[in-house]
C-alpha cells in the first residue's frame, strides 16, 4: 500500500457515521449487509448511509455486488489488513514489540 491510498482509507474512516458502518460490516464478513440491514441496525436514514456507503467503496474499503434485486456491501478485509500493515510496518523500527493486541486477527 502507499501512502496515497493510505491517506484516501484513513480519510473515509475519519468520519462517525462510517467508521460505525464499517465496523458493521467488519462484523458481518465475509458475507456482508444489504443496505436496508445496515440501516436498521445502525439506525442512518437510508439516504445518509447510501452517501456513507459510496464513500467506503472509493477508498475500496468496502465492494459492492448486486444479487437479483438486492445489493450486498462487504467489507474489503484484503485491503483493511494492508492498511494496518502499512500503519504499523516501522513499528519498533523492526524489532519484535509487545504492541500486539491479543484480540487482533489478521485473517476472518
Amino acid at each position: 500500500m502507499d501512502e496515497k491510498t493510505a491517506v484516501l482509507a484513513l480519510a473515509a474512516l475519519a468520519q462517525a457515521a462510517r467508521l460505525r458502518v464499517f465496523r458493521a460490516q467488519i462484523g458481518a464478513a465475509p458475507d456482508g449487509k444489504t443496505p436496508g440491514a445496515l440501516s436498521a441496525l445502525l439506525d442512518i436514514p437510508a439516504s445518509t448511509l447510501s452517501f456513507h456507503l459510496k464513500e467506503l467503496v472509493h477508498a475500496d474499503l468496502v465492494t459492492v455486488e448486486r444479487d437479483g434485486r438486492n445489493l450486498f456491501y462487504r467489507p474489503a478485509v484484503a485491503r483493511m489488513n494492508a492498511l494496518l500493515g502499512y500503519l504499523t510496518d516501522h513499528c519498533c523500527e523492526g524489532a519484535a514489540c509487545g504492541t500486539r493486541s491479543s484480540r487482533r486477527r489478521t485473517t476472518c
